[in-house]
């Protein structure tokens, strides 16, 4: 058992003593001539006591000694303890939240047993479906930004001082957008990379990677030539968001061959963001955006003449948005991409957002099929016809409103092929709330020629029948289950009434 897990344990048994025992803070530093500070470390497994200490501790927790310090934890609890020692939750980025795992345990404290339990099966859960450790710091990730609603206004600021320091001298500004060459320029001549855009396209193992970075005194970036330059722009974009935020713990490949750290995760999507802001300047896209949004009818060209403007991918422009929209627009949305394998019937969620906080669509894991009528679904199909660069982008734009709930989304998106995947359909989308604000300030919602859908989660738990919707990929069966349990709980009251009028 590692000396760190001896002191959570240890100072979870203080705690709950403490507790057990009635006394406060101040009141065990008096009784123990320890301050409350220092009582507060070792409750929170930072601090482990002299010998001496302890024994006082004791004598006033009404424990014995032994028993306080002993890493053995009651029967009930020794799911506890494996959770405690599990990787996943020794790794989860608590400190990012302003916690550490013996504040989280200690919430639990007044219910040991219970909490106990609950951890385990949590983790239990985890493996049952093969839920890895990279993924709950990707889950762990995406509340964080969630919870800042995307928003961090350091980066956003560096990349403003970045161009007022850099970009007299390369040509770029607010109004004059930073160049592929200028780009490149900056990382050759102020990081002194190596560029190599030959190397892992030609080589059949690395033909998957976007990009790959050997550090050194003189680092070498490989990139895949097979890439788009609006894609090449981000990564080189992002490469020196690594740079100027001074970022050490990082990823060298792209997509990452493996996440060791949340912190890791954090400076990528610090770096990724930086890029962004850089490509897209806040200023500028906000202004475009207010325009935009102005637009009393919806008009395709214009939201696709973004793409051009900024010369950026369809994910790029729309997770911007959600960086931007929720902060100085006061509305909140959601983020989807969906791949489709073509030739196939699977829709795989692979990266989203949910600031809303209302139901959207989320990463379920139970084999459901995704409802067929959302616009990031309908994209999809038309995407996978799309090949050529020169192509125009399936762009759609949906009301969809849940069945259920009668919540509205106005949803915006594009559907693309994969460059690197060419057999995979991908659909990028953000959803904002409908309510009478977002009419005010989207003027073109009004507009009656937008599809309006009515949707559901997925095809295993909604009612409507094959007549009402004919993109059903699969029968009701979670629904029909619920309806058959409800049943037999009325005839089973049904049977107790009649047996009790009886009687």
């Amino acid at each position: 058992m590692s000396l760190d897990l001896i002191n959570i344990i240890f100072g979870m048994k203080v705690r709950q003593a403490r507790l057990e025992a009635g006394l406060t803070l101040s009141e065990l530093a008096r009784q123990t001539e320890m301050s409350p500070s220092y009582l507060t470390e070792i409750e929170k497994g930072r601090k482990y006591p002299r010998a001496d200490k302890i024994v006082k501790m004791a004598e006033a927790l009404g424990k014995g000694y032994d028993d306080l310090v002993s890493i053995k934890l009651a029967p009930s609890l020794r799911y506890l303890e494996s959770t405690l020692a599990s990787s996943t939750v020794r790794r989860f980025p608590f400190a990012e939240f302003g916690l550490e795992p013996a504040d989280v345990l200690g919430l639990m404290t007044r219910e040991p047993d219970r909490a106990s339990a609950l951890l385990h099966a949590v983790l239990e859960i985890a493996r049952r479906y093969d839920l890895k450790e990279e993924e709950f710091l990707r889950a762990a990730l995406r509340s964080y930004q969630e919870i800042h609603e995307n928003y961090f206004p350091e980066l956003e600021d560096a990349a403003l001082a970045f161009t007022a320091e850099f970009g007299p001298r390369y040509g770029f500004g607010e109004e004059t957008l930073i160049s592929l060459a200028a780009l490149e320029d900056v990382l050759r001549r102020e990081y002194g990379y190596t560029i190599d855009d030959a190397a892992l396209a030609g080589t059949e193992e690395l033909r998957h990677y976007r990009s790959l970075l050997l550090p050194g005194r003189r680092p070498r970036l490989f990139i895949n030539n097979r890439l788009y330059a609006r894609q090449v722009k981000f990564i080189l974009a992002r490469e020196i968001g690594y740079h100027y935020l001074r970022i050490k713990d990082r990823s060298l490949t792209s997509p990452p061959d493996r996440v060791d750290s949340f912190q890791q995760l954090l400076n990528d999507a610090r770096a990724a963001y930086f890029g962004g802001a850089l490509l897209m300047p806040r200023g500028r896209v906000l202004a475009d955006l207010q325009t935009f949004f102005a637009l009393p009818a919806w008009e395709p060209d214009r939201f696709s003449a973004l793409l051009t403007a900024y010369e950026v991918t369809p994910e790029m422009l729309l997770y911007r948005f959600s960086e931007l929209i929720p902060e100085f627009f006061g509305i909140k949305l959601h983020f989807l991409r969906f791949h489709h394998p073509t030739g196939t019937d699977d829709y795989h969620l692979v990266r989203h957002l949910n600031m809303s906080q209302l139901l959207v669509p989320s990463g379920i894991g139970l084999f459901e099929h995704h409802c067929r009528r959302w616009l990031s679904i309908r994209l999809l199909p038309e995407a996978a016809t799309r090949g050529a660069p020169a192509d125009p982008l399936p762009i759609g734009v949906q009301v969809s409103e849940f069945l259920e709930t009668q919540e509205q989304f106005l949803c915006l998106g594009f559907g693309r092929r994969m460059v690197l995947s060419p057999n995979v359909a991908s659909s990028v989308i953000i959803g904002f709330r409908v309510d009478a604000e977002l009419r005010e300030t989207i003027r073109f919602l009004n507009d009656p020629n937008i599809p309006h859908d009515i949707i559901h989660e997925t095809c295993e738990r909604c009612p409507l029948t094959p007549d009402q919707c004919q993109v059903r990929a699969a029968p009701p069966a979670l629904l029909e289950a619920r309806r058959a349990q409800m049943a037999r709980k009325l005839a089973l009251s049904q049977l107790q009434s009649r047996h009790s009028e009886a009687d």
